[in-house]
């Protein structure tokens, strides 16, 4: 916030250290297995990266 003398950052709040992403992708979508590709539907209140692929044990992640 500007300091009314000229100094100080301009333009008000920024975006954080992280840049503003997504906190979550929502409840909709798929988790993917990254080493066999397997594919099932993502479980809400469920992170994807908490399963385990059913094929290879793998960690899933969320598919984009």
């Amino acid at each position: 916030m500007p300091r009314g003398d000229g100094t100080g950052p301009a333009g008000g709040r920024g975006r954080g250290q992280m840049g503003g992403g997504r906190a979550s992708a929502g409840p909709g979508g798929d988790c993917v297995c990254p080493s066999c590709g397997h594919r099932e539907a993502h479980e809400r209140g469920v992170p994807c990266v908490e399963k385990t692929c059913p094929k290879c044990g793998t960690k899933m992640v969320r598919a984009r």
